[in-house]
This record gives C-alpha cells, structure tokens and sequence, in this order.
C-alpha cells in the first residue's frame, strides 16, 4: 500500500506522511481523514494484539470487528515493540520520513522512547507531531482519556436526558470525534504554517477542551449568567417549539426558529388564533409560556400520525420530522443523493467521507489492515535511501 501518488487523481494531501501511533477513536480518525484527503498513513501497533479496537466487539466482520474499521480505512500498518532496539530504530526511521505524527499516549510516556514531541522534532525539524490527549499535558496528564470519563467531568452528561431522570450519554463517543477533527484542524493549518516557515511543530488537542469547545450556547449562557445549564430533554432552552411533540402515532420533532416559521405552523395546524395569543406572539413569549403552547400544539398534533405532519410542514416550510434510526437515516441520505456509503474491497460499507469537493474527490478507499499486514513493505521502503523525486 506505499505507493506514488496516483497522477491521474490528484489529491490535496498527495505525498503527506502521516505516521499514527494512535488508538481506539479520537487519533485513529484524525489519521483516517488525512487519508481521505490523499495522505500516506502508516499506523504503527503493537504485536501484541495492536489497536484496542481490533477487539472491541461484537459486531465482528471478516476484516475484524466494525469498529476499528470504522476508523481506520485506507491505512498501511506496521507492528513495532517500542521496548525493541531494532523496532525503536525503525519508528525512529519512520518519523525521519513523516510530514505529521499522531499519538495518543499518556503525556511524557513517549520521553523514554525519544520519540515525545520535542525528541521527535529533533529527529525532523518538519515534522508536525499533534499529541491527542484526555484532559492536557500538565495537572490532567494522569487522567484517564475516555469519552464517556469526558462527558461526564465536562458536563455534556449534564445536559443530556430527561429533567426528571439521570444524566444520559449521547448515544456515540461524541468527544472523541469531536476531537478528531480539531486535531485534523490542527494538522491542516500547520502544514499550511511549513509551507511558509518550513518548521513543524507541536500540536495538542484534548477531549475535554474539544468538548468545551463544542458546548457553544450552553457554555456561553453559563458564562454570561454564572448559572449552569440543566438537562431539558428535547426542549430547547432558547427557543419555542424548538423540541419532539407528541402525534397521533409518536414523536415529531419541530424546530420553529423564528415568528415567521411559528405563524405557518399555525396556518398549518389550522390554529390561526394561536399566533396571535400575546403569549405566543413572540420567541421570548413563547418560551415563558411553553407549557401552555405544548398543550395547544400537542392537542392539534394528536389527530395525525407524525409522517402526515411531517409531510404537511416540511411542505410550508416549517422544519419538522419524525425521530428516525440509524438505518433510516442512511437511506433517507442516500434518497437525497447524498451518497452516504462507500464500497471497499474486502471489508464492510463504510460511512463516505463527509465532505464533496469541487476540484477532487477524496482519495479511494482501502480496507483496514490486518495487524501487520504491510510490515515487510514499509520495513523496505524505510531501508531504501530517500531522495527529492520519492516519496511513499
């Protein structure tokens, strides 16, 4: 799998080194996105059973379990024993040769290695190495970094789930994806500062600051007021009918952003008076009186099922829809032409790659790696003298 880039498909990270010492989610990501944009990545495992992933199961598939797969596509991998002089030389080779370095080992861990951001900058002054941390390099460094720990210290827990019932997760490890793509971010622009510097340099990302960072109302109302956010369920705490109101057959949830959407939901509803109650008249008013508006809408909405609400609002232009599962989000992605899975030799479907471009298509696909499977490639290339015109 180390290969030239193809000319004929050019891609904007064509001939980027992407050395991902990283595992489980947040890391592994971040790795898989500069894979899809063109980068050569190289995920380095322990023999000992490699990635955590690899065993997080079920669900198993052919190629492992649909978990490491997820995030670990279009990847060559390496298996190396840090605490091995031959091995330790040869991820030391690697990082000699690599544009960017993930890693998501515990801070100052990767010290006795030579490899910690400082050593393997010294080994490569252009080398841009982003440490994925949970909780930062200095009083949180013994923390344990796991999204579900995340959620719940940095308060997105807190948020999450019924008033009246415990604090609940969101359904998948949000923070650690969220975490991926600021390191992405990271990444991008310090490849854009070598273009200008030729320097690389020291990224760091952490879950709970990703997490932080995407608490963006809720953490701002906190802020301005000093008081913390409680959980509301589906309601909204700014805005009304912004939330899941019951139907006929089950929830539907309707998302009135302004006046203008709340007066066609009336038209809708047949419920012209209900705009023009000085109680619902305006967003603010609305929200101070929401009981007594839910009651109204929820007395109209039971007559209907919610797929023949859904369909009467979307077509005035109020935002409404019915609350789907997993598999019916894909296919309602794949009935917009969104094309929303991809393909892949020898592995399961994958979720595509997120974003289209317009002057390239992100890079094609590999199956994730067995353990090792490109150790002997990637060993060779390593011992081959590099010069200007090669690249992997």
């Amino acid at each position: 799998m180390i290969t030239d880039a193809d000319p004929q498909r050019p891609q904007p990270l064509d001939g980027v080194v992407v050395a991902d010492f990283s595992r489980v989610l947040a890391g592994p990501m971040a790795a898989m996105t500069l894979a899809d944009l063109g980068a050569t990545v190289i995920k380095v495992e322990n023999p000992d059973g490699g990635d955590d992933t690899r065993h997080w199961g079920p669900p198993w598939t052919d190629a492992g379990t649909s978990y490491f797969g997820s995030v670990n596509r279009t990847k060559s991998s390496i298996t190396l024993d840090l605490r091995d002089a031959d091995d330790l030389q040869v991820a030391h080779d690697l990082v000699a040769r690599a544009d960017v370095l993930v890693e998501n080992f515990r801070p100052g861990s990767l010290v006795k290695f030579g490899l910690d951001p400082i050593a393997s900058r010294e080994i490569n002054p252009r080398l841009i190495h982003c440490s994925v941390t949970g909780f930062g390099a200095a009083s949180g460094a013994h923390l344990p970094g796991y999204d579900f720990v995340v959620q719940a210290l940095g308060g997105l827990m807190s948020i999450t789930g019924e008033p009246d019932r415990d604090p609940q997760k969101v359904g998948v490890a949000l923070v650690d994806v969220l975490t991926g793509k600021d390191a992405v971010i990271g990444i991008l622009a310090s490849l854009r500062h070598r273009e200008a510097t030729g320097r690389g340099q020291h990224v760091e990302v952490n879950l709970l600051q990703s997490l932080l960072g995407s608490l963006a109302n809720q953490a701002s109302a906190y802020l301005a007021t000093g008081v913390a956010p409680e959980r509301m369920g589906n309601v909204h705490p700014s805005i009304a009918p912004y939330e899941t109101l019951r139907c006929s057959d089950g929830l539907l949830v309707v998302a009135c952003g302004n006046d203008g959407q709340f007066v066609r939901l009336c038209s809708a509803l047949e419920l012209p008076n209900l705009a023009d109650d000085p109680r619902f008249a305006t967003n603010g008013e609305r929200v101070t009186h929401r009981d007594e508006l839910v009651e109204h809408l929820e007395q109209r909405l039971g007559e209907r099922s919610a797929a023949t609400w859904q369909s009467l609002l979307t077509a005035v232009g109020v935002p409404a829809g019915q609350v789907k599962n997993i598999a019916e989000g894909i296919a309602l992605a794949a009935s917009l032409g969104l094309d929303p899975v991809i393909e892949i030799d020898g592995a399961s479907p994958q979720i595509a790659h997120p974003i289209r471009y317009s002057d390239f298509a992100s890079a094609s696909p590999t199956a994730p790696p067995a353990l090792g499977q490109h150790s002997h490639e990637i060993r060779r290339w390593l011992a081959t003298p590099l010069t200007d015109q090669e690249h992997p």
